[in-house]
């Protein structure tokens, strides 16, 4: 078994399909504040940080656990990151900046044991939002608002936001929020998974 540091239900929705035995623990780490302080770094570099302090705090709390740490960034244009809406005003603020445009989304992926990183991954994928309605940005919000105002981006693409977008470029695990296929390999390696 090994210890999600997230309580994201996407992560672990995605673990438990895949048939991962694991138990979340949040890391309650405070994501704005080392956000604002990288800020002029590439946005990977930034996921990777997350991700890294998320997963050594929580091994430290448990001794001898294999955990993994994960968060994602999107990157509108080369040094404009969005974060996550919060409100439903801030939702439609941010699909109006996304309307009719690509943008990046990196998912990085830290494991730790006992407060040492041992691997990491980090990857991207690049979506393209079709140019929508005011009418539909409306039914979109109401209908999926408040599941979606704690995600980067506003969206969850296994769900109505699919139908944001004409084009994804990329693994869909990594927009999901994880980058699913290189945590397997890794604990599949480490002898993690069992199977």
């Amino acid at each position: 078994m090994i210890i999600l540091a997230s309580e994201s239900a996407s992560r672990r929705a995605m673990l438990t399909a895949a048939g991962v035995a694991f138990e979340a623990v949040p890391a309650r780490i405070d994501e704005a504040a080392v956000t604002e302080g990288l800020r002029g770094r590439p946005v990977r570099d930034v996921a990777d940080r997350l991700a890294e302090l998320k997963a050594v705090k929580v091994s430290l709390l448990r001794p001898g656990m294999v955990v993994l740490g994960s968060d994602s960034m999107l990157e509108l244009e080369r040094g404009v990151w969005l974060e996550k809406p919060g409100t439903a005003d801030g939702l439609r603020a941010q699909l109006r900046q996304l309307r009719g445009r690509p943008h990046r989304l990196v998912s990085a992926a830290v494991i730790a044991r006992d407060g040492r990183p041992l691997w990491r991954h980090v990857e991207a994928a690049t979506l393209t939002v079709r140019d929508f309605s005011e009418g539909w940005l409306d039914q979109y919000v109401a209908a999926c608002g408040a599941e979606v105002v704690s995600s980067v981006g506003g969206y969850h693409v296994e769900g109505l936001g699919a139908q944001l977008f004409t084009r994804i470029e990329g693994d869909q695990f990594v927009v999901r929020g994880l980058p699913l296929l290189a945590v397997l390999g890794w604990l599949r390696e480490a002898g993690e998974l069992g199977i």
